[in-house]
C-alpha cells in the first residue's frame, strides 16, 4: 500500500494548527500562574514558578518547530 506524500504546503496547514494548540496550552498555564500571583492569597513564588513553566512550555515547542521543519529553498 503506497503512503500519500503531503505537498510543503499542506504539511505547513497542519503544523499551523498544532502551533496553535500549544500556543494556546503554553499561554495558558501562563495565565493561570500569572492569576495565582495576582489574585489569591498564595506566595508569589507558586505563580511566578507555574507562569516559568508555561514559558518553558512554549520554548521547547520553539526548539521542536525549528529542529523539525526545515525551509529548503
Amino acid at each position: 500500500m503506497m503512503k500519500k506524500r503531503l505537498t510543503q504546503a499542506e504539511e505547513f496547514d497542519i503544523m499551523k494548527l498544532v502551533l496553535d494548540k500549544f500556543l494556546w496550552l503554553g499561554m495558558g498555564i501562563m495565565a493561570y500562574g500569572f492569576w495565582l500571583m495576582i489574585a489569591t492569597a498564595k506566595p508569589i513564588m507558586q505563580g511566578l514558578s507555574i507562569t516559568i513553566a508555561g514559558a518553558i512550555v512554549l520554548v521547547l515547542f520553539l526548539i521542536i518547530i525549528v529542529k523539525e521543519y526545515e525551509v529548503v529553498k
